[in-house]
């Protein structure tokens, strides 16, 4: 969220050894790039690495290292940082360092090139070979309401329950899965330890009220129409409120029989049957920077870190223990009896995506998406400008109820259907090929 110019005019100022860039969401992609190029531009040696959640070793050695003529190294989090930081700043293994690395981003583009001759189904033919329904015969369930209801400083004793916490220890980059992960000859010690911890401060957040849960979710009215979904006003079933346009596979898998949209789930229009998709957004982030400034003065880092970590923990929970929720409103749920592990396995009917993951792996819908809840108001949640949701520690995302509903990933597409997306979004193509740089062939 820092602008390029910015970051290398501090970097100048400053002497720095290395410049790191840390992505959080997709569009950081795209302006990690750029600052390559202005790097290069500017004639700068010093060594780039990149990191965050979005990137990969593979999207570094495609993307970004071809636009600087120095290092370019992915460090996947920051204690990976630390050995190629310590490589780079030693003369001698900073050039055993750049051969190796490069050797590696070398054969990372020569995959990437023979990935690009997978064979891709035409847009056309892949609507055509979408994933069928007997929409005469589905059960299409009805909410118990619709429209919005708010949650209002949820409780966090209850999100507590739902927390799974595999994930935290990847966070501490330590392998395994909870609780077996504990029995780990190398690692089992020390995420012991993590996990008492992060309990103890649990205990804490929830006593002393450090954090703050808002959430929002609701139900609306809603038919396909080719891959938009439309939304209608609950109070009037035949006014159209708005459309989230989806995106549809088209890399065609040896075996494949099928190209899923999420569309796909839901009725069309020419069903005629009136068919229904959730919503919602929660925090579990409020209130956090009072806590983070106080360990900050503390020079505290391993709290801090901890904090942030519980917190995410907290957020993933609360979307879990709201999905519980909303299938019981809308009726299937109710006779549900899942074990913490069944609902991380997702044992349950239904799904909820979230824009800018694999199966709706454009961010821009967001901003329906947070007009059609309300989150700023009623959830206390705002987007930035790269569509970051903040406070850091909040999920969002959409519904839905289909029997047959599953994850899946639209993983490349083609010019065609970057032009029909870009059409039914009202976006330029320019700005369409910036946000699905990573999806398109």
């Amino acid at each position: 969220m820092v602008p390029a110019e910015v970051i290398l005019d501090t970097a100048v100022e400053k002497g720095a050894d290395v410049i790191g860039l840390s992505g959080l969401i997709t569009p950081s992609l795209d302006e990690m790039i750029a600052v390559a190029q202005e790097m290069k531009r500017r004639g700068m040696t010093i060594p780039l690495l990149i990191g965050g959640a979005t990137t990969s070793a593979k999207h570094t050695a495609v993307k970004v290292a071809p636009e600087y003529d120095h290092i370019v190294a992915h460090c996947g989090d920051a204690s990976q940082a630390v050995p190629v930081v310590e490589a780079l700043i030693d003369p001698e293994k900073r050039e055993e360092f750049d051969k190796k690395n490069r050797a590696e981003q070398q054969r990372d583009r020569d995959m990437f090139g023979k990935r690009q001759q997978r064979k891709l189904a035409s847009y056309e033919e892949a609507f055509k070979r979408r994933f069928a329904t007997d929409w005469e015969t589905v059960d299409i369930p009805t909410p118990a309401f619709t429209g919005l209801k708010v949650l209002d400083d949820f409780p966090l004793e209850k999100i507590r329950e739902y927390i799974d916490w595999s994930p935290f220890f990847l966070t501490w980059s330590l392998q395994g899965k909870y609780p077996k992960i504990f029995n780990d000859a190398t690692v089992g010690e020390e995420a012991r330890k993590l996990y008492d911890d992060a309990n103890a401060m649990l205990d804490r957040i929830i006593a002393e009220n450090w954090l703050t849960a808002k959430g929002v979710y609701g139900f609306w009215p809603a038919n396909s129409e080719r891959d938009d979904i439309i939304v209608y006003d609950p109070k009037q079933a035949d006014k159209e409120l708005m459309r989230f346009p989806m995106l549809r596979q088209q890399w065609e898998r040896k075996g494949q029989k099928e190209f899923r949209s999420l569309a796909d789930y839901i009725a069309p229009l020419d069903s005629g049957r009136k068919d229904y998709l959730g919503a919602f957004a929660v925090t579990t982030g409020l209130n956090i920077e009072k806590q983070l400034d106080r360990f900050e003065k503390e020079h505290d880092d391993y709290q801090s870190i901890m904090l942030k970590s519980v917190a995410d923990r907290l957020a993933e929970a609360f979307a879990e223990c709201l999905h519980a929720q909303a299938r019981i409103d809308w009726g299937f749920g109710q006779d549900e009896k899942l074990s913490n592990d069944e609902l991380i396995a997702e044992k349950y009917r239904g799904i909820r995506p979230a824009f800018g993951y694999p199966a709706c792996p454009d961010h821009t819908p967001k901003w329906k998406l947070f007009e059609l809840l309300q989150a700023e108001k009623n959830a206390h949640i705002t987007l930035t400008d790269s569509l970051a949701m903040w406070p850091a520690s909040s999920v969002s995302g959409l519904y839905f109820a289909h029997p047959e509903s599953r994850y899946f990933s639209v993983t490349q597409i083609t010019e065609e259907q970057l032009e029909d997306y870009a059409k039914r979004s009202g976006m330029e193509i320019e700005e369409a090929q910036k946000w699905l740089a990573p999806i398109l062939d």
